[in-house]
């Protein structure tokens, strides 16, 4: 599936594709088969739209990919593949231009809260409307920044955002309240289950971004991994949709600049290189009291990486993938 067509005048200020507006006809197409896709549409009480991907409705794959191409500012293409290896099918991702599709809106990386106590609610918001607030120092650094009329996030939540904090949201973009949409799936549904494993590439580019390699050098790129039964709770559908991409993630990025860097970048990229790899995400996370600072940074990678240098053809490869660790993560049996 293609990128969707650019809605009018969908750039920003500095000519470079407007995520923001590339999205819109996607949310608006993915509203009008709600029912289709087995999704829940409903006005909150700010004004924002909520669609509903898998709280008090089911949801579903399609809905899961659809919503991932959302993420991805209009500018990817997720798509549901077959596959060899301990699953039949996995998630695959390409973009038409890697680094705002993946870092500048596909990234959850805007801190969404409201509230104290038992009765606090967070949640880390994606997608488009992140380059319209531009709050997080990334921004600063890719030089970007969106301006659209209508804000869409994508949050990994099993609760509806509060209406107050829907309202602060739409400021931030500088836009009003019922221009808003606001799309939830929770971590166990079909949906939140593909459109987490479809940050796969958006992970790789992360880690080079850590690893301090220019993004501007970062030309293409595709990624892959394994599609995960849902888990039962909260905590196991954590750990199956991360070890999807820790230990089955499989990239491939095209850079510019000297190969040599290449080779590097390649070479500290696996998820391999974590003194944490090794043991499934919810055995890791449960050993360290559920502190996610305590897990090393590093973990959070593809399990097998390909880079391109285009000055010289040659690609360097690092890293496997771990078939018997997604087995025993995804409680897969042969019976």
């Amino acid at each position: 599936m293609s990128p969707a067509p650019p809605a009018p005048d969908a750039r920003p200020a500095d000519g470079r594709p407007g995520v923001a507006r590339r999205a819109v006809p996607l949310v608006e197409a993915l509203v009008a088969d709600a029912d289709a896709l087995r999704l829940g549409v409903s006005r909150g009480p700010s004004g924002a739209t909520l669609v509903d991907g898998g709280i008090a409705v089911p949801g579903g794959l399609e809905a899961g990919r659809r919503i991932a191409e959302i993420c991805m500012g209009g500018l990817g293409s997720v798509a549901l593949v077959p596959a060899d290896g301990p699953v039949p099918f996995r998630v695959a991702v390409t973009a038409a231009d890697p680094v705002l599709a993946c870092l500048a809106s596909q990234y959850a990386g805007l801190s969404l809260t409201h509230g104290e106590g038992d009765g606090a609610w967070g949640a880390l918001g994606s997608g488009p409307g992140r380059a319209q607030a531009a709050r997080e120092d990334l921004f600063a650094e890719l030089g970007y920044r969106d301006r659209a009329d209508r804000a869409v996030f994508v949050l990994e939540t099993d609760r509806p955002p509060p209406p107050e904090l829907c309202v602060e949201v739409a400021g931030m973009c500088g836009v009003a309240p019922d221009a808003l949409t606001m799309i939830l799936t929770p971590t166990r549904s079909l949906a939140g289950t593909v459109q987490i494993v479809a940050r796969v590439l958006e992970v790789a580019l992360h880690k080079a971004h850590t690893l301090h390699f220019p993004p501007e050098r970062i030309i293409d790129g595709a990624a892959w991994a394994p599609l995960p039964p849902p888990g039962a709770d909260f905590l196991d559908a954590m750990g199956r949709t991360n070890d999807a991409i820790l230990y089955g993630g499989t990239v491939h990025l095209f850079v510019d600049g000297p190969e040599e860097e290449a080779e590097a970048l390649a070479r500290g990229m696996p998820s391999a290189a974590s003194r944490d790899f090794g043991r499934p995400f919810a055995e890791l996370f449960a050993a360290v009291n559920f502190d996610f600072y305590a897990i090393d940074g590093h973990l959070f990678s593809p399990a097998a990486v390909a880079v391109t240098a285009l000055a010289t053809g040659r690609t360097f490869r690092a890293g496997a993938v771990r078939p018997d660790l997604l087995a025993r993560s995804f409680g897969l049996s042969d019976g």
